[in-house]
């Protein structure tokens, strides 16, 4: 296992899809970044886009991730699917920079990471009902409030893209 020492910092993966990147992502950022990690943010399902599930592109969600970040101590890493968990982790390892722990509550990742000897850190969760990819999607689609939920340059980027318009579209098409 690899041993990031020049900083003194754990380098550690958290993965997600961030569609979109939120508030509570943003505090769970910061919430390992105080206690000295390194973090490779990995855009899951990178490839993934215009559905309603997964109505953003990578490159929107890493912008979205790069502008509501100033921290040095961070890397964001498109990470595309490959639907085969046997070698998912080769995959992951191949596409980021080496680490030592992975910070995840997903039961799937804790166990394919934990097959390959990774070490697995629980993170916390803020406000979870409402900092949800899903509770802010809904929230676009019925006109209520959702800029509440995420960081500012986000709200941005949604509206340069017609990010609303785009979700409600594809709202509208999944049913």
């Amino acid at each position: 296992m690899y041993r990031h020492n020049h900083y003194s910092l754990m380098r550690s993966l958290l993965i997600g899809r961030f569609q979109p990147f939120h508030k509570g992502h943003l505090k769970l950022i910061h919430y390992f970044l105080k206690k000295d990690y390194e973090i490779i943010i990995g855009i899951g399902s990178a490839q993934k886009s215009y559905t309603y599930t997964n109505p953003f592109t990578g490159g929107e969600r890493y912008l979205m991730i790069s502008q509501s970040l100033e921290e040095k101590h961070c890397h964001i890493i498109p990470i595309p699917d490959i639907n085969r968990y046997g070698i998912w982790v080769s995959h992951v390892t191949d596409l980021v920079p080496p680490f030592e722990m992975v910070l995840t509550n997903n039961s799937l990742l804790k166990e394919l990471f934990t097959r390959e000897g990774y070490t697995i850190q629980e993170t916390p969760l803020f406000k979870r009902k409402e900092y949800s990819g899903t509770e802010i999607r809904k929230r676009m689609i019925k006109n209520q409030d959702w800029q509440s939920l995420v960081p500012p340059p986000v709200v941005k980027i949604i509206d340069t893209i017609n990010g609303i318009q785009r979700t409600k579209h594809l709202s509208s098409n999944d049913k």
